[in-house]
């Protein structure tokens, strides 16, 4: 595979779109294999009945409801024939295991799920007889309920509430959930009784339609600014570096005049208190050298903050023509907006087909009698049991596979406008393209980058898992350990996330391998490192508070619009919900707009390495950055001329220090008086005398 270029060429040749060969192809052969091992993992769990378990649903017994099933050796009652019970009913449905997120009741196939409440076992016999439904445990006779000894342990617990199967999976779910607050509980904390979930859920319900309106807001707020970032983006860009800037500033001189004030009148109320309690005294003592450190860090931090925008000026204007460029990709580019929608959708199918598959897992396996609760249950054993972590891998892998599938079609598009002198000849539809070659060459790429942030994530993933589990358990040195490699990464994976995406860009640019893409795109980065920063630094600001301000701008309209119609414990989770999908929306949106920024500065830096817009080496870059370029170089030239006058002051100076002014040698020009501007001229000392005159050196602007 050649990893970092080792077989590729040394000298790097930069050839935007000519040629196109596969890259990675080892690669994606491996993740070929590795979803074929996702899907028979599927297969496994159909084959096996725990697809048929999960959807029909199975008793305590190991049948599964709605079919005839086959003696389990060892487990009683197992083997009836459930034709006609096709209903899974629980015996106790309250009785819920947080922890393992299942109910731990007794489960029977029935026949007819109950639709009314059943108070006795009267009831129960009743129903029985009528409907030909049993409730209780099948060695039970239905005339016999009220009389027998077992009916407290093998018949439902009383009274039982009318329920209705659920539509797909066949479970007899009680139509008053007020049972099941405990699993709300343990996802919404703030719910103390059922009164205020009911509330929130009906509040929820009632106002649907303003829900999906306000988020339908946010959809056209997250266009809108594109397009407004893309017209004045000079004065957003200016104003928000400014605010940053006055905001440290002010930060800063706020919390040395705290500790100018703490200084002054602090001694002495620290004088009385002195005298009443010394922990007084040490408290307000350390509040103080508290004011003194966070004045210093806030000082440290708004210098080096002012020396950063004064080194990095002239390199905010880079930032403001890229944000106006990457306005005009869009404009070329309208399906660049659909993106986040597809990704979307396709990641949301993926999910669904996960959480599906799991759950046929769980009821994958051998029998297994529960010793606890005397249940059958079904598990995998042996070396099936690493089916699961096989699974949770795929989840992470492919989910990163989908995400650098959009990084890699984007950065296709976009170095497809960027290397396309005649914007009128750009295809038809430069996305469709960019998918297409993603298909047919990149998916190695795509799938070698992706697994490498798979490397980095499980082991973050796993070390929280640790972290939760042992909460309150462990020492607060382990804690830290946890915390700093959580930590650390974190940021590992954030960097390589931004270096695949860079050399996802290269790729789509000259169809190389993943190692050497990322070396050459790394080798960019570091020659432009202060371009980097700046634009890493402004427009990720400028883009996050566009986020904010979508977001606020959605929750002011949600709060005007149900002000009207709830109040304020009904409208609250309907607002919560709006401001999520806000902020979720104008990140896959502004989330877009910061790849195509970035694809379009490394497309900048090799074009201004590599070219130099001589005949035969034109540049690439649109009029905006071509304006940049040249008032970059005007100003490298002004720069040059005056470092050149200074050398020729100095060389002159050289010269002219070193000469020795002999009596009788200098002559005055005739009718000059002293101190006027006259020509000198300085023979050398070594002329014999009476030299002529063309001998002599001609010095001007000397006085006498």
């Amino acid at each position: 595979m050649g990893c970092c270029g080792s077989t590729e060429r040394t000298k790097r040749e930069w050839r935007p779109l000519e040629d196109r060969s596969c890259t990675d192809l080892p690669w994606f052969l491996l993740f070929t294999v590795f979803c074929v091992g996702m899907g028979s993992i599927c297969g496994f769990t159909i084959v096996t009945g725990g697809a048929a378990r999960l959807v029909f649903g199975y008793d305590s017994y190991g049948n599964t409801c709605g079919q005839r099933n086959e003696q389990i050796e060892g487990v009683r009652l197992s083997g009836l024939d459930h034709t006609d019970r096709k209903f899974v009913f629980f015996l106790d449905p309250c009785n819920i295991d947080i922890v393992q997120r299942k109910i731990k009741s007794m489960a029977l196939c029935v026949s007819l799920c109950p639709t009314e409440e059943l108070k006795t076992y009267q009831d129960l016999k009743r129903f029985a007889m009528v409907n030909g439904s049993e409730l209780c445990s099948y060695e039970l006779a239905a005339h016999r309920y009220p009389v027998l000894e077992q009916r407290t342990t093998k018949c439902p617990k009383l009274p039982v509430p009318p329920s209705k199967p659920l539509p797909v999976f066949n479970r007899c779910t009680p139509v008053d959930i007020s049972c099941y607050a405990r699993f709300a509980e343990a996802v919404v904390t703030f719910v103390g009784d059922n009164s205020v979930l009911h509330r929130l859920i009906a509040g929820v319900a009632a106002s649907k339609e303003i829900i999906i309106g306000l988020c339908v807001l946010a959809l056209f707020l997250s266009m809108i600014l594109m397009v407004i970032i893309r017209y004045i983006s000079a004065v957003l860009v200016w104003i928000l570096t400014s605010l940053v800037v006055l905001g440290s500033l002010a930060g800063t001189s706020v919390l040395w005049w705290l500790y100018i004030d703490y200084r002054l009148y602090g001694n002495d109320t620290s004088s009385k208190v002195l005298k009443e309690a010394k922990e007084e005294v040490e408290v307000t003592r350390d509040s103080g050298q508290a004011l003194l450190v966070y004045a210093v860090a806030a000082t440290v931090f708004t210098i080096i903050l002012l020396l950063l925008m004064l080194f990095m000026r002239k390199r905010v204007a880079l930032t403001i023509a890229l944000f106006h460029v990457a306005g005009k990709v869009f404009i070329h580019l309208p399906l660049l907006t659909l993106q986040p929608f597809v990704t979307f959708f396709a990641l949301l199918l993926f999910w669904i087909y996960w959480i599906l598959v799991l759950l046929f897992l769980g009821t994958t396996g051998n029998p297994v009698q529960n010793e606890e609760t005397g249940l059958t249950e079904f598990r995998l054993t042996g070396p099936l049991q690493y089916l699961t972590w096989y699974h949770a891998v795929g989840l992470v892998w492919i989910s990163e596979f989908i995400l650098a599938c959009q990084q890699m079609t984007v950065a296709g598009a976009v170095v497809t406008y960027y290397f396309t002198r005649d914007k009128n000849r750009l295809p038809v539809t430069p996305i469709l393209s960019s998918v297409l070659r993603l298909v047919r060459y990149h998916l190695g790429t795509v799938a070698k980058g992706s697994f490498i942030i798979t490397l980095v994530k499980i082991p973050r993933l796993i070390l929280m898992y640790i972290h939760n589990q042992l909460k309150g358990k462990e020492n607060a040195c382990a804690r830290c350990m946890l915390k700093t490699c959580i930590c650390c990464l974190w940021c590992l994976e954030k960097c390589l996330n931004y270096l695949n995406q860079n050399a996802y860009a290269a790729t789509a640019i000259n169809s190389t391998s993943f190692c050497t893409s990322a070396r050459d795109a790394f080798v960019i980065l570091v020659e432009n490192a202060l371009r980097v920063a700046t634009i890493n630094a402004i427009g990720d600001f400028v883009l996050f508070l566009g986020k904010i301000l979508i977001v606020t701008t959605t929750a002011f309209a949600g709060v005007l619009l149900l002000n009207y119609q709830r109040d304020y414990a009904e409208w609250l989770l309907p607002l919560i919900i709006v401001c999520l999908f806000s902020f979720l929306v104008a990140h896959c949106f502004l989330s877009i707009f910061e790849i195509v920024v970035d694809v379009l500065f490394l497309c900048f830096a090799i074009d201004t390495k590599y070219n130099d817009g001589t005949p035969g080496k034109e540049f690439f870059m649109d009029k905006a950055l071509m304006e940049f370029v040249e008032s970059s170089r005007r100003l490298e030239r002004a720069v040059e001329r005056g470092r050149s006058r200074v050398k020729e002051v100095a060389s002159e100076g050289a010269e002219i220090k070193p000469m020795m002014f002999i009596p009788g040698r200098v002559r005055r020009i005739k009718n000059q008086k002293p101190g006027d501007c006259h020509v000198l001229y300085v023979c050398p000392s070594a002329t014999p005398n009476n030299q002529p005159k063309k001998n002599c050196r001609e010095t001007k602007n000397n006085q006498i």
